[in-house]
């Protein structure tokens, strides 16, 4: 009945006042996702070909553009060069013809330690978030439903106060996991009995299981949902296990771009008609489904300022066709895995725990570091290696102490070291967490 009420008077009225359509693409996808999969390639088809006729408007693909009537837009999307972080950071302006200061910032939550921006508008944004509500209720979730979300927004304002109130969202802060702030929040579930659902950071919901497992606490949740960082396997196991649910994995960026969710197979579920998503090697030679590969993504629905074969530092899968299961609840291509590094859990000797997003939501705001790195070795201290950018000056490594403190609310050593490089994984990111500390929390 309240899942009815927000969805006919509550999200409608929401999306007139701010001009969004988050409740008209939620309704589109939902029968999308029942679309066959001749027709979700259809559509696949006819979104590439639409931005490929697009993007000849837009200054840096000017270059780039072959694309001509009749084209195979496929083929046509092989012309164009694979797209790199730095690219867009030293053209920016040339990738949108519209008033950017009509446009809405979008950024990805630096957990590579590099941070990216785009601008999307208001439309392009809705679609986005209904792909998300969409993702949610594959995981059984629908609107009004009672939900414990992990989050980086430590000033929610009043739109986002009266959101969580109207969705019966209960909202922790992932820049700082207490033990205390936690444990309140498991101990009234349990004292409650209730089994709402659970959804944040992969990162994040791990380290709340092992708070509650430490604590014996008898807490249930009726699924979780993860998105962020990578959800390695024990994280899974954990997770499963001490809160008695099942996880459910979704893949995107914070750049506006939702790749996949899963729902009823181990497999994620590729949004097709949203994205087109190429897996290649090391040359940007598209490989065969079922090789693992650098991920390339190209929004189809990213009029503002597209990003075609942009390159997200993540190593994935795809699902060979011919493994595909017989009985599946969508029709939507597969991706097999996605292949991330172990974002590493910091803690204190206090029992605080710092996760990679602690650190990306102060560095975010710091445009004086270009590249870091945190390292613990041991549980009194923390080092952050750092590669100086533009107008770095010595006081600032004094701020982003004084800021990680005021977080934690202690004390906590935080020393710094000046480098030149940071070296990358495999995937192509830099570690960003890393630690040594085995015992902390497994």
């Amino acid at each position: 009945m309240y899942n009815q009420f927000i969805e006919r008077i509550l999200m409608p009225v929401g999306d007139f006042i701010i001009g969004s359509s988050v409740m008209r693409q939620l309704n589109k996808w939902r029968q999308i996702q029942n679309y066959s999969s001749e027709k979700l390639a259809q559509l696949q088809r006819q979104n590439l070909q639409k931005l490929l006729s697009h993007v000849s408007s837009i200054p840096y693909y000017r270059d780039f553009d072959t694309h001509s009537e009749g084209d195979d837009p496929y083929a046509c999307l092989q012309q164009f060069p694979i797209l790199q972080k730095d690219d867009i950071k030293q053209r920016f302006d040339d990738f949108f013809t519209l008033d950017k200061n009509k446009l809405i910032s979008e950024k990805s939550s630096g957990s590579s330690g590099v941070q990216m921006e785009v601008l999307v508008d208001r439309t392009e944004l809705s679609i986005s978030q209904a792909i998300q509500i969409l993702w949610w209720e594959w995981a059984g979730y629908q609107l009004g439903y009672p939900l414990v979300q992990t989050g980086m927004t430590p000033n929610r304002g009043i739109v986002k106060k009266v959101k969580d109130i109207l969705l019966l969202t209960n909202y922790i802060m992932a820049f700082e996991h207490s033990e205390d702030q936690i444990l309140q929040l498991l101990k009234t579930l349990e004292r409650k009995k209730q089994a709402p659902f659970l959804a944040g950071y992969a990162s994040s919901l791990y380290a709340i299981a092992c708070i509650a497992e430490q604590h014996n606490l008898q807490v249930n949740f009726k699924s979780a949902i993860s998105w962020g960082d990578k959800l390695f396997d024990h994280y899974r196991k954990k997770i499963d296990t001490i809160f008695q649910t099942k996880v459910f994995e979704t893949y995107g960026c914070g750049e506006g771009i939702m790749i996949g969710a899963q729902a009823d197979l181990p497999y994620m579920y590729i949004m097709s008609p949203h994205v087109v998503l190429e897996i290649v090697d090391d040359n940007g030679t598209p490989l065969p489904d079922g090789e693992l590969g650098h991920v390339v993504v190209t929004r189809l629905d990213h009029f503002s300022m597209p990003l075609i074969r942009y390159k997200l530092g993540d190593l994935a899968i795809k699902l060979p066709k011919n493994e595909y299961p017989t009985h599946r609840k969508f029709q939507f291509p597969l991706l097999k895995k996605v292949i991330g590094r172990d974002t590493d859990i910091v803690k204190t000797p206090s029992n605080k725990i710092m996760i990679v997003h602690f650190f990306t939501g102060i560095f975010e705001h710091i445009p004086q570091i270009k590249q870091f790195r945190v390292i613990q070795n041991e549980l009194d201290a923390i080092r952050i290696e750092y590669i100086p950018g533009p107008a770095f000056y010595e006081g600032i490594l004094d701020q982003i102490r004084d800021q990680i403190q005021q977080f934690l609310k202690e004390p906590y050593p935080v020393h710094f070291k000046k480098v030149d490089h940071i070296p990358p994984t495999p995937s192509g990111k830099p570690q960003i967490v890393t630690s040594t500390l085995k015992t902390s929390l497994v």
